[in-house]
This record gives C-alpha cells, structure tokens and sequence, in this order.
C-alpha cells in the first residue's frame, strides 16, 4: 500500500503542503493519522515556515475514521493517538490552512476542525455522523463549540447531519467558500502570509490562541476519558459499530 500521505513544499519553501492521498475515502486510520503526527513533528520547527496547507487527493476530504479501529479492542489506541494529532495541531506555530472538497466526516472534519481557517467548497459536504453509529465524536465535542459557538455546535453533535460548504459558511463552521478550496487557500497565503516575518507570525500565533489552546486541550482530556471508560462500556456503543461493520441495523436497548 502506497504512503497515505504526499509531503512537499511549496512557495519557495514557506509553505507546507500536506494532502491525504488515499482516494476516494482517505480514511483517517492509524497510518494517517502516523504519517500526519510524524510529518508535523519534523517541519513545524522549521524557522522559515509560515503556514501549512492541508487538502485531500481525489474528489472527497475524508469519509472520516476507521470504524474498524473504534471497536473496543483498539479504540483506546486509535483514539490517543488522534487526539495526540489534534493536539499537535492545535499548537502548531504557523497557521494551518485547510482545503475541504466533497465528503468531510467524522475523524476527517475533526482533523480539518483542528486547523485555523477553513476552505470549503459549496458542495462539499461535512458533518460528524458519530451519533448514527451510537457514539459520540470526541475531539468534535470540543472543537465544534470553540469554532461556530455551544448551540450550533450541539445541533451538528446530536443529529449527526451534515450540512453542505454554503451552510457551514452560515454556521460559522468555514471561514470560506470558494468552488476551488485549494486556489482559495493558496490565495490567502499569497496575500496575507507569505511577506511577514516568519518569527513574527509564530508569536502572534501564540499570543492569539494561548487560552483557546490550553481550554480544548484540558476538555479533550476529560472527553477522552468518558469516552473509552463511560461510553465504549455501554451495550449499545458496542452494537452501532457493529452494526455498522455488518451493514445491518442497530438493535438499541438504550443502556
């Protein structure tokens, strides 16, 4: 299998490039979600850096996690090591632009959520369908609020609808829509990135976001925990993933 992840840079090396690329669904596995953690580790310190962009091979974002890899068994890995990624994202000292095309769901949009501005196209769709498969999305919990405010943010949790690029725009959950995510993006680097001081940029990175940070860091941890030790003890947790994996019904008995 080839790597899940194309790796190059781009704007005379002050832009890193990052894009999923394993088409169509790019699921977000334990190997992307390595290749992700391993590739932010060895770039971001990099002083002449200024931004990342991320995007996605092929016509959709993310189909989102790997259902395989939620199951009781393996979810406690799986999970640590996504919201390790998140973390790392979260902290990073440059902006991380987003380009979002097609299906953005699940463990995909929580990727996408842990970067600072969004591009969507009209159509894309994203949402978090965790609640579909009786569970809830964890790191979604706590970036969503942040992003397009508690009451908003409940409704995409709870439903577990999705809604399109032009919507999420609305929502406040992208910060721009645009039929060509990645020129959009590249765009914005152009235009207000790319000429500032680079050491500058980290510290006004830092100033803006040193509370927000330290906030959805401290409520993923307590996140995390009900999850694997509340929720994923429940019968009906268990069975929607199942369920899911079978392509069959989920039977709730609501305990």
């Amino acid at each position: 299998m080839t790597a899940p992840l194309h790796v190059w840079f781009d704007r005379d090396g002050t832009l890193l490039r990052l894009r999923l690329d394993r088409p169509k669904a790019n699921i977000v596995d334990a190997e992307m979600i390595s290749a992700l953690n391993t590739t932010f580790a060895q770039h971001l310190d990099n002083a002449g850096l200024a931004a990342v962009l991320l995007d996605a091979a092929g016509p959709h974002f993310s189909f989102g996690a790997s259902v395989a890899e939620h199951m009781p068994d393996k979810c406690a890995d799986m999970l640590k090591a996504l919201h390790a990624l998140v973390r790392q994202m979260l902290q990073s000292p440059v902006p991380i632009l987003v380009a979002i095309n097609g299906q953005c769901l699940g463990g995909g949009l929580e990727v996408a959520t842990a970067g600072q501005r969004l591009f969507a196209a009209p159509t894309a769709n994203l949402g978090q369908p965790e609640m579909q498969l009786g569970v809830f999305a964890p790191a979604a919990s706590c970036l969503l609020p942040e992003r397009m405010g508690q009451s908003r943010a409940e409704d995409l949790l709870f439903s577990g609808r999705s809604v399109s690029g032009k919507e999420a725009l609305a929502l406040g959950l992208v910060d721009e829509v645009a039929d060509d995510p990645e020129t959009a993006a590249l765009a914005y680097f152009d235009t207000h990135l790319a000429a500032k001081s680079t050491s500058s940029l980290r510290l006004a990175v830092k100033a803006a976001r040193l509370e927000f940070v330290d906030r959805i860091i401290s409520k993923l941890d307590q996140v995390e925990a009900l999850y694997l030790d509340d929720l994923m003890s429940t019968h009906d947790a268990v069975e929607g993933l199942e369920a899911f994996v079978a392509k069959r019904s989920a039977k709730w008995k609501n305990r």
